[in-house]
């Protein structure tokens, strides 16, 4: 099997097409990997071959620009997030399709794998399927497709228990149709139509899920808000394996030997310029605990840069290695990036969210709907908000066990093989009525 990995070029996105890379290149299949410049280490790391996008999408992330800037600036909210997508997807959508094209001449591949919001495959998938090679993209974040009482996504919405709640709900989808997709959708279609393609007639996110030819969502489904009616592209895979080894121990790995309690705290990789967001006030929340452990992971910023005097209680990293960490820990203090709450649950760790950007509202409200965890909803939680909150889950065996039904759930599923079997079945769907000689060469 050849296969294309392409990502939108930032970790939450690229991390998890890098997972499935490896678990192909470990069947010995042939990857490339395609995204920004700036990752290339990150994608031959795996051993795949790497291709850059085309310059206009070639960009690096962690370098302010005018289009970055204007979404910072943005009050969180509907027009935030219109930005995020037009600025953040939209605006690279023809470039990253041009690449693909260009890649593929030189590598004709059976399969692309691709992020949840790789819009570049989207011209493709609203083409005819027999043009094209199969497409799987994987699900991130939450699933994105439309929730059955009617909630608009990224709002951070528990569940409906009411019809009332129901009938306030189709309100506030309406309102984020008209302020966010609806404007989102007529922006893409003018791109769209620049090459002849189109135009797409849905909300942008149920079409990432509902047109590629199988969507790898990657959780288990008691973390994710039942469907009556699933969409058949659908399939809940379990979080990805996490990749060994690749930090060192801290030199005060010792000291975790389960004579106190251990709690993890880390802002991700991507907001984790300002640590008085979370990493401080759950510093300060838990200074005076003589029985916990305060763990911080900076995400990659120098250990310098979270300034002191910290607590006697607290042990900081730039990065730790996480398979390891996640064995030693009773509790996970998160911003809610969706990777890093699976892969604690795969592991029965409950959880203390606080983060409302983007996605991370709706996995918050996730985490508390599953009862795994608590749910701050706010961006910028006090220490007196997450003492309280850290000792739930700490003391509160509830949530300890809804995690242990999680990591139970996870285990059921054997990740790696329900990915190569999916994948192998929509490349042998390509080649129905080829030549013996292609088929075969899906099996490869």
């Amino acid at each position: 099997m050849k296969a294309l990995l392409v990502s939108t070029p930032m970790m939450g996105h690229l991390n998890p097409v890098l997972g499935v890379g490896r678990i192909l290149m470990s069947e010995g299949h042939d990857v490339v990997g395609m995204s920004s410049t700036y990752l290339r280490d990150r994608i031959e790391a795996i051993g795949a071959r790497f291709r850059s996008f085309l310059p206009e999408a070639d960009f690096d992330i962690r370098v302010s620009s005018e289009r970055l800037d204007e979404v910072r600036a943005a009050p969180p909210g509907p027009q935030q997030l219109r930005l995020i997508l037009e600025r953040g997807f939209v605006d690279f959508m023809l470039a990253q399709y041009q690449s693909i094209a260009k890649a593929m001449q030189e590598f004709p591949c059976d399969v692309i794998i691709g992020d949840h919001l790789m819009l570049g495959v989207l011209p493709m998938l609203l083409g005819p399927r027999s043009k094209r090679p199969a497409v799987a993209l994987l699900g991130t974040t939450y699933l994105l497709s439309r929730r059955d009482d009617g909630a608009p996504n990224d709002a951070g919405i528990p569940p409906a228990t009411s019809d009332e709640q129901r009938k306030e709900y189709a309100e506030l989808f309406e309102a984020s149709e008209k302020a966010v997709f609806a404007p989102v959708g007529d922006y893409l279609n003018k791109c769209l139509a620049e090459i002849g393609v189109g135009p797409l007639r849905r909300n942008l996110y149920d079409a990432m899920v509902e047109l590629p030819d199988a969507y790898l969502q990657l959780t288990v489904p008691r973390f994710e808000l039942p469907r009556r009616q699933p969409t058949s592209s659908v399939h809940f895979v379990g979080p990805l394996p996490i990749t060994p080894h690749q930090a060192p121990l801290p030199p005060w790995a010792q000291e975790l030997d389960g004579s106190r309690k251990v709690v993890l705290v880390t802002q991700g990789t991507l907001t984790n310029d300002d640590f008085s967001e979370l990493v401080l006030p759950t510093l300060e929340a838990l200074a005076n605990e003589p029985d916990i452990i305060v763990v911080v992971t900076m995400g990659g910023r120098p250990v310098e840069s979270l300034r002191g005097p910290l607590p006697d209680n607290v042990r900081v990293a730039q990065y730790l290695p996480f398979e390891w960490v996640l064995s030693k820990i009773d509790a996970f203090v998160t911003n809610g990036g969706y990777g890093s709450v699976n892969q604690a649950l795969s592991f029965g760790v409950p959880i203390v969210t606080a983060g409302t950007i983007a996605d991370r509202g709706d996995v918050g409200a996730r985490v508390a709907w599953s009862g795994v965890g608590v749910n701050l909803a706010t961006n910028a939680p006090t220490a007196q908000a997450l003492r309280p909150a850290i000792r739930a889950v700490l003391d509160d065996p509830k949530f300890r066990a809804q995690a242990a039904l999680h990591a139970e759930q996870a285990r059921g599923i054997d990740t790696e093989s329900e990915i190569l079997r999916i994948l192998r079945q929509q490349v042998a769907m390509n080649y129905r009525g080829a030549p013996q000689t292609r088929r075969a060469a899906a099996k490869r």
